[in-house]
């Protein structure tokens, strides 16, 4: 199935939450010493932060492209 970009509402927490979060969540996967089903847990929600942390940038790219766009068409009238 391709790829739809639509927009989208921001994700429900910000930007730094996931990241730190998701640091977090990588370090703890790093030290060891956790279950098969808690290291699975972790896993799962690592997908979920990265994706969160993905939908952020590609908002923030999306909106970069749009002002540079503007900025653009602004110097061509000129």
């Amino acid at each position: 199935m391709p790829e739809t970009t639509q927009p989208t509402s921001p994700p429900e927490i910000p930007y730094e939450q996931a990241r730190d979060e998701l640091i977090a969540v990588v370090s703890r996967l790093e030290q060891g010493g956790t279950s098969l089903d808690e290291s699975l847990a972790l896993w799962e929600r690592g997908e979920q932060l990265a994706a969160i942390c993905q939908q952020w940038l590609d908002g923030a790219r999306a909106r970069l492209a749009k002002a540079t766009a503007a900025q653009d068409v602004d110097s061509d009238a000129m």
